[in-house]
C-alpha cells in the first residue's frame, strides 16, 4: 500500500471516529469544569441567573455571560452592545449538551450584533465548554429575581414583548445562592421553601454520605431541614431537603456550613456502612428523581 493511500485511509478513519464521538452520549457533560455543579443548577434548577466566564485565548479571550435562560431560549445571543450570552435553559439538545454550549458561543462570537443563535440537536463536530473556557477565570453566580438581564429595548415599544416578559417575570420563583456552601440554592415555591445542593462527588458517594448520616439521624442539614430525596442530573446528583416554610437564606448559612463539615467527613470515611446505613441507602435511592 502506498504512502496516500495508508494517509487517506488514515484521515478516513480519524474522521469517522470524529464523528461517532461527536453524537455519542455523554452521561456527565460538564465534568472536569470546576463549577459543572453551578453550570448544571443554571441548566437545571436556578430560574433566573447569570455567571461571569472568559474564552481561552485560542479562542479568542472574549468575556462572556452564562446565563439560566435567554430570550426565546436561544442557544447563544451577540446583543447588539456586542456583548456574548450563552443559555443554558434550551427546548432541544444534542447528545452532549457542553459542546452545545459551546458551539453557540464560538457562532455569538463570530455572529453580527443583534444576531441569537437557536438550540440544536445536532451541533455537529467542535469543541467543547471544557475546550474554550478559561478555568482560571473566575464564575461568579449571580441569581436574579427576574429576566430583566435581557435588556429587551422592544419591551418599552411593544406590548406584546413587554407582556411575554411579564408573564416570564412572574413565573421565577424566588431563589438565592447560599455563600457559606458551593452550589446551594434556597428557593420558595407552591408555599413551601427548599435547599438544593449540587454535589459533584459522584452518586455513590455522595449517597453512601447521606445514608450514614441519615442513619445517625443527622442527616438535617445541620437541623433545620428535612431531608427528601435527590435529582440525579447531567451525571452528578442533587439532595433536597425541605425547610419549615419561610425560613430566609440568611437563617441558613450557619447551619449548613457545620452541616457541610459533617458531610464531608461522612464523604471521606474508610469505616464500612452499617446495617442500618445500608437499609437507608436502599430508601434513598428509591426516592431519587432523574431530570437529565
Amino acid at each position: 500500500m502506498g504512502k496516500k493511500s495508508k494517509r487517506s485511509k488514515e484521515e478516513l478513519i480519524a474522521k469517522r471516529l470524529a464523528r461517532a464521538q461527536a453524537t455519542a452520549f455523554v452521561a456527565r457533560p460538564f465534568a472536569d469544569l470546576p463549577f459543572e455543579a453551578d453550570l448544571i443548577c443554571l441548566r437545571e434548577l436556578v430560574p433566573a441567573a447569570t455567571a461571569t466566564a472568559k474564552l481561552t485565548e485560542e479562542f479568542g479571550g472574549h468575556e462572556v455571560t452564562i446565563t439560566s435562560l435567554l430570550p426565546a431560549a436561544w442557544q447563544a445571543w451577540r446583543r447588539d452592545d456586542g456583548e456574548i450570552l450563552a443559555g443554558m435553559q434550551v427546548p432541544v439538545s444534542s447528545t452532549d449538551a457542553s459542546r452545545d454550549v459551546a458551539r453557540g458561543l464560538l457562532a455569538a462570537v463570530d455572529a453580527e450584533p443583534g444576531t441569537s443563535i437557536e438550540a440544536t440537536t445536532e451541533p455537529g463536530e467542535g469543541p467543547r465548554l471544557q475546550d474554550i473556557l478559561d478555568t482560571s477565570h473566575p464564575f461568579d453566580v449571580r441569581v436574579l429575581e427576574n429576566f430583566d438581564y435581557w435588556a429587551l429595548p422592544e419591551a418599552e415599544s411593544d406590548a406584546d414583548v413587554a407582556a411575554a416578559l411579564q408573564q416570564a417575570n412572574d413565573s421565577v420563583a424566588p431563589t438565592e445562592k447560599l455563600t457559606s456552601v458551593d452550589s446551594a440554592y434556597w428557593t420558595e415555591m407552591s408555599g413551601r421553601t427548599y435547599v438544593r445542593w449540587a454535589r459533584p462527588e459522584g452518586e455513590d458517594r455522595v449517597v453512601d454520605a447521606m445514608a450514614r448520616l441519615q442513619a445517625e439521624n443527622a442527616n438535617d442539614l445541620g437541623g433545620i431541614g428535612s431531608f427528601l430525596g435527590y435529582f440525579r442530573a447531567h451525571g452528578i446528583i442533587v439532595p433536597v431537603w425541605e425547610l419549615e416554610f419561610g425560613t430566609q437564606v440568611d437563617d441558613v448559612e450557619e447551619p449548613i456550613a457545620a452541616f457541610g463539615k459533617h458531610l464531608d467527613e461522612a464523604l471521606n470515611t474508610t469505616e464500612p456502612m452499617s446495617t442500618e446505613a445500608r437499609r437507608v441507602r436502599s430508601g434513598i435511592v428509591s426516592r431519587q428523581l432523574t431530570i437529565h
